[in-house]
């Protein structure tokens, strides 16, 4: 029998609702195998009485006939989402000691669906990274090992955590929020599914920012029927956020029908990229051919701002980065270094922001105030600005010649070994965000799902891109490829 923190949202709710699991099994099923996983350090608060409260509350609703789809089910939170009275860092020093006296909409949504928070889960430092290694908590750990070798692998990032903690069974799903991949890379690493929605979609009230006009939040989940049944939670508007928009949220669960016959799926030929690995590269073939024989009609499309990507994103996110964490200066909230006789105002600013950020938030900081200045603003941040803008023109012309998604991989390679690129060039940590940048420049949904494993073991995860505001589409898409793709591997249990 499937241990129930091993068991789907879609399968957990419906046990929930004939009977036979109560949400304080599910729940501490959960808080004994986040207890014995330690070594991945996946959760950086955890809040067990909390979490019981929540599942007794929820088991009385469910006995009352009348409880949402998510009653009962228990959920880990990245620490980026404000949750009241629990600590909330965003992965960083600068925050230590931060309790939120209010929540953020999304996680508002969530516990009033009834659903159960387990805890904080580790990330990198304000979503800044691709390897879960910028995280003030240390890094979080793949539950994905290669066949034979114990190296510790990344679970990816800034949502190493919520990856890590769904592919090894600690929470059914997890929150997660995407600048430039943020979701999906992690989610491709570790066999998992994650669904960056339209940006929009889902109120950023609430949740500690990093690039304002690229952030937002997405559910990381086992399969396709869990993330639309936990978007639809998730999303809808919010006059809290003033990006949020005013649109109805369609029942993304009974928009899975997986009939793809007639779609019309894109094949960018900038995706193509120069020493692609032949595993990513037969991964693409492979999920190509799935569609077809589906039903789809393939059909290669042009992209050709794609290579201008990822240097107008790292652009324009630290820019937006050096604004945001501004606030950040020891005078309200979170950590503040001990001064000096002597030290001013301006001291104070200096040490607690010296003390308080890593070495990839300070690099960040640093390079956004740098084009932002003064005689660099045009040269930098208005080109890359329209540069984005072409990104997304490239986008609106494949969708407005009928093209209904766009099929590309999700990562250029597998989870790689924690510390393997510490020392190296920070571009090549970017270049891990190739694929999934382009989608944030855009504003548009997607989604990654494992379909594949390469030759050591280690999952492969596609990416399918969709029409802004077209998450059904995009996730009937998804769930199609999934049926098609059969991925039902786990990692073993070594921890």
């Amino acid at each position: 029998m499937t241990a129930p923190n091993d068991l789907t949202v879609a399968a957990a709710r419906d046990a929930l609702r004939r009977g036979d699991l109560t949400a304080v099994d599910v729940t501490r099923s959960c808080l004994d195998a986040i207890d014995g996983a330690d070594a991945l350090n996946a959760f950086a608060h955890r809040t067990p009485d909390l979490a019981m409260d929540r599942a007794r509350a929820a088991d009385a609703r469910l006995k009352d006939g009348n409880a949402p789809d998510l009653c009962g089910i228990p959920l880990g939170i990245k620490d980026l989402f404000c949750t009241q009275g629990v600590p909330g860092q965003a992965g960083s020093r600068i925050l230590q000691g931060f309790r939120p006296e209010y929540e953020s909409t999304v996680t508002a949504r969530l516990r009033d669906a009834g659903a159960v928070m387990l805890g904080k889960l580790n990330m990198d430092e304000f979503a800044m990274g691709s390897s879960n290694e910028t995280s003030v908590y240390g890094p979080a750990v793949n539950p994905w090992r290669r066949a034979g070798d114990d190296t510790a692998l990344t679970p990816g990032g800034s949502s190493g955590g919520s990856a890590a903690a769904v592919a090894a069974g600690l929470c059914l799903a997890a929150t997660g929020t995407d600048t430039g991949g943020s979701i999906r890379q992690p989610a491709a690493f570790t066999g998992i599914t994650g669904l960056k929605p339209t940006y929009g979609r889902c109120s950023r009230w609430g949740i500690v920012a990093f690039a304002s006009s690229l952030d937002q939040a997405g559910p990381m989940t086992r399969d396709v029927r869990d993330a639309a049944i936990l978007l639809g939670a998730m999303a809808g508007h919010d006059p809290l956020d003033s990006t949020s928009a005013d649109l109805p949220v369609p029942d993304f669960e009974a928009a899975l029908k997986g009939d793809i016959r007639g779609k019309v799926i894109g094949i960018p030929g900038e995706y193509r990229m120069d020493g692609m690995p032949d595993a990513i590269d037969a991964l693409w073939r492979d999920g190509i051919a799935m569609m077809k024989d589906a039903g789809a009609e393939i059909r290669d499309i042009s992209l050709p701002h794609t290579k201008y990507a990822l240097p107008a994103y790292y652009v324009i996110a630290p820019a937006e980065a050096s604004s945001n964490l501004a606030r950040y200066d020891g005078v309200r909230f979170g950590h503040r270094a001990t001064l000096d006789q002597g030290d001013g105002i301006t001291e104070m600013y200096e040490k607690t922001r010296a003390e308080g950020f890593g070495d990839e938030v300070k690099r960040r900081v640093m390079v956004g105030t740098y084009v932002l200045s003064a005689g660099f603003y045009d040269a930098y941040y208005n080109r890359a600005r329209k540069v984005r803008t072409l990104i997304k023109r490239d986008f609106d012309r494949a969708f407005a010649d009928g093209v209904d998604a766009i099929l590309t991989p999700a990562t250029p390679s597998p989870a790689f070994a924690l510390g393997a690129m510490q020392d190296a060039d920070p571009v090549q940590m970017y270049l891990n965000d190739v694929f999934t940048v382009t989608v944030n420049l855009a504003g548009l949904p997607a989604i990654a799902l494992p379909t594949g494993q390469d030759g050591a073991g280690l999952p492969l995860g596609l990416q399918l891109i969709g029409r802004p505001w077209g998450e059904a589409e995009l996730l009937d898409a998804a769930y199609s490829l999934e049926r098609a793709a059969g991925f039902v591997a786990r990692p073993d249990r070594w921890w």
